[in-house]
C-alpha cells in the first residue's frame, strides 16, 4: 500500500501522459547493457500530444494513450533477448536492447532513429555525416519493431544510409543495422531497391489482401465496403486489396478513408460519415477494414450506437484485439472474421507474463507505467479497466481509490496477449541471434567494433530458423514465408471469444482446416449475401447496366442454341449447332434427335405393308399365269417368259422400297435408286416390245408395218434398252456415288438421308425411264382400239399415264420435301407407277382367267379376232389402179402365212405378221379376203 500512495503523486504529475522527455537518457523506454545493442521500436502510446504553446518549438512532446498489446510486445522482446543470453546461442556474447516509444507517429520514430545511427560511445549521441559509412559504428546493429507501415517506412529509409538490419516486429533500419519488423507489412516494404535493409516476420499485405480476396470469393461476395486509415500503410492495403479484387471480380461499393491520429479535428466527423455510408448502402454487408486498433475502436462503438449489423473483415492490425472483441454489446455488430499471424509457441513468454511482478522498474519505464495504471485501475470490471489504462483517465478515479490495495492482474496481460504479435517479435529477435551468431564464429564480438551492421545484413539473408517443425527463412524481399491463421469472433458462454476458423497457406492460395467443425463455420458464411446483384441463374448470363461496376447487373436468358452453366456467368457458350441444340434459358446443350425413317414408323409400316402386298400380287398372278400357260390369254400375253421376265422387275421394285426405310447406310443408298431405276427400266423394256409386236399384229399400213418389222428384235431391244440404264447407274455410282448425308435444316433435329450425290445422274436416270415410258405410251396409244378380250394396249396406255402423273407430281414435291419423310415420297411414287403398271398389265388378264373363263378360249379369241380384222381389211383403202395380180406374189404371201400360223400354234412369242403383201394386188374377190382373214386371225 506504500508502494501506491508513493506512485499517485508520480502518476498525478504526468496524468494522461507518458513521463516527459528532459534528456537523452530520458527518451529511452526501456533499456539493458549487452556487449551487442539491439534497438526496439513500439507504438507503446497511440498517440502524441499536440503542443499548446505559439509559436511552437522543436520539442519532443509527450504521449498519450497506453496501449496493453504494444506493451506486451516490448515485454516479448525483452524476455526473447534474455533467454538468448542465458542459452548457448551466442556463446559469451550478451545482448542488450534500447526500446524506444515512437507513440504512432513518425516523427516521434525519427527522432529514435537518429539516436539508433549516433556514433557508439558518443557522448553527445552525434551522427557524423560521412560519404562512406562501411567503417562506421552506430550505436545499434539492428533495429526491430515499428508496428505500423507507415512508421516502418520512414525508419527504414533512415537505416538504409547506413544498410542497419530492421525486422517488423522487430526493426533492424538505422544508419547502423538491420530493421526486422514483426508488424509492418506494407507490400512496398517488400521492394529491396527502396528498402535495401529491411525484414519482417509477417507476410506482406500482398497475402493477406489476396486471402481475404479469396475468402470473399469463396463465401460468394462481391459487393463490399472498404474502411482504411489514410496513412501509407492504409492506402498502400487499399490498393493492394483492390487490386486482387479487381482480379476476382469484387466490387468495392465505397472506401472511406479516416484520419490517421485521433487528434484530427475531423476524424469524430469522419467516423460519422462513415457509418451513414455503410447504413445507407443496404446491398453491402461485407466490410473490409484495414485501421489501427484505436481506430476500429472509436468506429465499432459508433457502429453499436446505430445497430449497424455486417460482416467485418480484419486486418492483422485489429484481428486479435481484445480490446476491441471485449467492447460491450460487441454481437451486435455482426460477424467479425479476421486474418491474424500464424501462431507459435509462446508458452515461455506466458511464464515470463506470470513473474513480471518480480522484475526491477528502473530500466523500464513501460513496465513503470502500467503498474502505476494498473494500481488506479485495478478496482474496474475488466472492460472498463482496460478502457482506463487506454485512456490514462486516471483524475476522477484518484479520487476514489486512495483506500483500494494494489492488487497485480497478470491475467489481465495474458488475456491480451495477441499470440501473432508476440510470436513474430520474439522470432524477429532470435533471427538477429542467429545472423549474429554466423558472424561471430571467427570473431570477438565482445568487441561492439567487430563487425558493421551492414555485415550483419548480409547474414541475416542466409539465416535459417527452426520455428517449431519447420524451418523458416528471408526470401528475396525479405520476407518470411509464414501463414495466416483465419480468425472467427465466437460468443462462447456470453463472451466473444476470438478463435482460429482455419489456415491460410499464403504458398498455395488455400485454406487448410483441422476438423469438419471449423470448415461448417468457414462454410456457413455463405449464407451471408452481399451482392450488387442477384446471382445470375444458370441458362442466363449478365448484362452491364449503366452502373461502372461490373457487378451491378441484369440477368438475361442466353438466347437459342446457347447455354450457361454455371452462375454470374458473363457470356453465354453456343452449343455445336450441327450436333446439339438449345432452348431459350438453357443451362446445357441437348443433342439433336436423330430422325430417319424407321422400320417403327406408322407410315413405314404402312408402306410397307404396300410393298409387301404388292410382292404377294405378283407372286399371285406368277401362279395363276403358270397354271393357265395354255390359255389364249396368257399367250396373248407374249408368253409365260415375257411374263416372268416383267413380274420379276416389278418384284425388284417393290424390293426396292425396303432400302428406302430405316437407317441410311452407304450400302443403301448406293442400291436404292439403282435397283429401282433398272428394274423399272427392264419392266418398261418388255411392256414396249408387247406393245410393238400388238401394233405389229393389227397394223394395216405397209410402211408401219414394214418399219415395226425393223424394229420388233425383242431380245437385243430389251438388253439395249436396259443396259443404258446399267451404264447410266454405274457412271453415277463410280463419279458421283449417293452417300449418307446428315441434315441440319431443322433446329433440334439432324435428318440421316441420302444425298443422291448428282441431282444432274438422278435426273438422267428418271428421264431415260420417262422417254421409254413415252415411247411405250405411243405405241401402245396406237393399239388402243383393239378387240375387248385383247384390249392390252389400252392398258398399257392407262398404266403410262399413271406413272406419267405419278412422276410429274413427285418432282416438285420432292423439291419442297425436307425431314424423315422425304424418303417415303418417293416410296409412295413407286409404288403408285409400279401398282399403276402391274395392274394394268395383269389384273385384266387375271379377271378373265378367274372370271370369264367361257371367253378364255381358242374360238372365242378367234371369234373376236375375226370380226376385228374383217371390219379393219374392209376399211382398207386400195385405190392404187394398177395392183399387180401375179398369182406367185399370192401363193408366196399364203405359203408366208402358213408359216406364220404354224408358229403361232406353237405358242412361240415371235409373231409373224402375215398377208401385207396381198394388198399390193388387185383387189381381192370376196371368198379371197375370206380366205386371208381366216389364215391372218389363225396368225394371232
Amino acid at each position: 500500500m506504500a508502494f501506491v500512495i508513493f506512485l499517485i503523486p508520480c502518476f498525478v504529475v504526468g496524468t494522461d501522459v507518458a513521463f516527459s522527455c528532459q534528456n537523452a537518457e530520458d527518451f529511452v523506454g526501456a533499456s539493458s547493457p549487452g556487449d551487442i545493442i539491439i534497438g526496439g521500436l513500439f507504438a507503446v502510446h497511440s498517440e502524441m500530444l499536440h503542443p499548446e504553446e505559439d509559436p511552437i518549438k522543436p520539442v519532443i512532446q509527450n504521449c498519450a494513450g497506453f496501449e496493453i498489446q504494444v506493451f506486451l510486445q516490448t515485454l516479448a522482446m525483452i524476455h526473447a533477448i534474455e533467454t538468448i543470453n542465458n542459452s548457448t546461442l551466442l556463446s559469451g556474447v550478451t545482448l542488450g536492447y534500447e526500446i524506444y516509444d515512437t507513440c504512432a507517429e513518425v516523427t516521434k520514430a525519427m527522432a529514435s532513429a537518429l539516436r539508433f545511427l549516433s556514433k557508439f560511445n558518443s557522448s553527445e549521441d552525434a551522427v557524423e555525416f560521412k560519404c562512406n559509412y562501411s567503417d562506421y559504428i552506430p550505436r545499434v546493429k539492428a533495429v526491430t519493431g515499428a508496428s505500423y507501415s507507415e512508421v516502418s517506412m520512414a525508419v527504414s529509409r533512415l537505416l538504409a544510409l547506413q544498410l542497419i538490419p530492421q525486422e517488423v516486429i522487430l526493426t533492424s533500419n538505422a544508419t547502423t543495422g538491420t530493421v526486422v519488423s514483426s508488424a509492418s507489412s506494407a507490400e512496398i516494404l517488400s521492394d529491396k531497391i527502396r528498402f535495401p535493409s529491411f525484414f519482417r516476420t509477417i507476410p506482406s499485405d500482398f497475402h493477406q489482401t489476396r486471402a481475404m480476396t479469396r475468402l470473399i470469393c469463396e463465401s460468394g461476395w462481391n459487393w463490399i465496403g472498404v474502411i482504411a486509415t489514410d496513412d501509407d500503410n492504409g492506402r498502400f492495403a487499399l490498393e493492394s486489396f483492390g487490386i486482387q479484387a479487381m482480379a476476382n471480380n469484387v466490387c468495392i461499393a465505397f472506401k472511406e478513408m479516416l484520419p490517421a491520429y485521433l487528434s484530427d479535428s475531423t476524424f469524430h466527423t469522419k467516423v460519422d460519415q462513415a457509418i451513414e455510408k455503410i447504413v445507407k448502402e443496404k446491398r453491402v454487408n461485407v466490410i473490409v477494414v484495414f485501421m489501427r486498433q484505436f481506430h476500429v475502436l472509436k468506429l465499432f462503438k459508433k457502429a453499436i450506437e446505430k445497430n449497424v449489423n455486417k460482416i467485418w473483415i480484419a486486418s492483422d492490425n485489429w484481428s486479435t484485439a481484445v480490446k476491441i472483441s471485449t467492447i460491450p454489446n460487441i454481437r451486435q455488430l455482426g460477424t467479425v472474421v479476421g486474418f491474424g499471424f500464424k501462431n507459435g509457441d509462446i508458452s515461455s513468454f506466458q511464464e515470463f507474463l506470470r513473474n513480471l511482478h518480480k522484475k526491477p522498474i528502473e530500466n523500464n519505464k513501460f513496465l513503470g507505467e502500467y503498474i502505476m495504471l494498473l494500481s488506479v485501475c485495478a478496482h474496474l470490471e475488466y472492460h472498463d479497466f482496460q478502457t482506463c489504462i487506454a485512456n490514462q483517465s486516471q483524475d476522477n478515479l484518484l479520487e476514489n481509490d486512495g483506500s483500494k490495495p494494489q492488487i497485480w492482474k497478470d491475467d489481465f496481460l495474458n488475456a491480451n496477449v495477441e499470440p501473432g504479435f508476440i510470436h513474430s517479435t520474439m522470432l524477429a529477435v532470435y533471427a538477429i541471434a542467429h545472423a549474429i551468431k554466423g558472424l561471430c564464429k571467427d570473431r570477438d564480438c565482445k568487441d561492439p567494433s567487430a563487425f558493421t551492421p551492414w555485415e550483419l545484413l548480409e547474414e541475416l539473408k542466409k539465416v535459417v530458423i527452426i520455428d517449431g517443425d519447420k524451418e523458416v527463412k528471408f526470401d528475396s524481399n525479405g520476407d518470411m514465408s509464414t501463414s495466416y491463421d483465419v480468425l472467427l469472433w465466437k460468443e462462447i458462454d456470453g463472451h466473444m471469444e476470438i478463435t482460429t476458423m482455419a489456415e491460410y497457406d499464403a504458398e498455395k492460395g488455400g485454406f487448410i482446416f483441422e476438423d469438419e467443425e471449423k470448415k461448417k463455420d468457414f462454410l456457413a458464411l455463405k449464407k451471408f449475401q452481399s451482392t450488387c446483384s442477384q446471382p445470375c441463374s444458370p441458362g442466363q448470363v449478365k448484362k452491364v447496366t449503366e452502373s461502372p461496376h461490373t457487378c451491378c447487373y441484369e440477368c438475361i436468358y442466353c438466347p437459342e442454341n446457347h447455354y450457361s452453366n454455371k452462375t454470374d456467368m458473363d457470356y453465354c457458350y453456343r452449343c455445336n449447332n450441327k450436333t446439339y441444340w438449345a432452348p431459350i434459358n438453357s443451362s446445357t446443350c441437348y443433342r439433336k434427335t436423330i430422325y430417319f425413317l424407321a422400320w417403327t414408323d406408322w407410315f413405314a409400316i404402312f408402306l410397307l405393308l404396300l410393298s409387301a402386298f404388292g410382292v404377294v400380287l405378283v407372286l399371285s398372278i406368277c401362279v395363276i399365269f403358270t397354271k393357265n400357260l395354255d390359255t389364249p390369254v396368257v399367250k396373248a400375253s407374249g408368253g409365260l417368259t415375257v411374263c416372268y421376265i416383267i413380274l420379276f422387275s416389278h418384284f425388284l421394285i417393290f424390293l426396292s422400297t425396303v432400302f428406302f426405310i430405316d437407317i441410311p447406310t452407304e450400302f443403301k443408298c448406293k442400291t436404292r435408286q439403282a435397283l429401282f431405276g433398272i428394274s423399272f427400266t427392264l419392266c418398261i423394256s418388255c411392256i414396249l416390245i408387247k406393245s410393238l409386236k400388238i401394233l405389229l399384229a393389227f397394223s394395216f399400213d405397209p410402211k408401219l408395218q414394214n418399219f415395226l418389222k425393223c424394229m420388233y428384235k425383242p431380245i437385243p431391244t430389251v438388253v439395249t434398252c436396259t443396259g443404258i440404264q446399267v451404264i447410266i447407274c454405274t457412271f453415277w455410282l463410280i463419279f458421283r456415288t449417293p452417300f449418307v448425308n446428315q441434315n441440319f435444316s431443322i433446329p433440334r433435329a439432324i435428318i440421316l438421308e441420302c444425298n443422291e450425290g448428282s441431282i444432274v445422274a438422278f435426273g438422267i436416270m428418271l428421264g431415260y425411264i420417262a422417254a421409254l415410258a413415252f415411247i411405250c405410251f405411243i405405241f401402245a396409244f396406237k393399239g388402243r382400239k383393239l378387240p375387248e378380250n385383247y384390249n392390252e394396249a389400252k392398258f398399257i396406255t392407262f398404266g403410262m399415264l399413271i406413272y406419267f402423273i405419278a412422276w410429274i407430281v413427285f418432282i416438285p414435291v420432292y423439291a419442297t420435301t425436307f425431314g424423315k419423310y422425304l424418303p417415303a415420297v418417293e416410296i409412295i411414287v413407286v409404288l403408285i407407277s409400279n401398282y399403276g403398271i402391274l395392274c394394268c398389265t395383269f389384273l385384266p388378264k387375271c379377271y378373265i382367267i378367274i372370271y370369264k373363263q367361257e371367253t378364255n378360249t381358242k374360238s372365242a379369241f378367234l371369234k373376236m379376232v375375226y370380226t376385228y380384222s374383217s371390219k379393219s381389211a374392209g376399211s382398207v383403202a386400195v385405190s392404187q389402179a394398177s395392183l399387180d395380180s401375179k398369182s406367185s406374189s399370192f401363193r408366196a404371201t399364203v405359203t408366208d402365212s402358213g408359216k406364220t400360223e404354224n408358229d403361232s400354234v406353237n405358242g412361240n412369242c415371235h409373231f409373224q405378221v402375215p398377208g401385207q403383201s396381198l394388198i399390193k394386188g388387185k383387189v381381192l374377190p370376196k371368198h379371197a379376203a375370206r380366205t386371208m382373214v381366216r389364215k391372218r386371225v389363225s396368225s394371232i
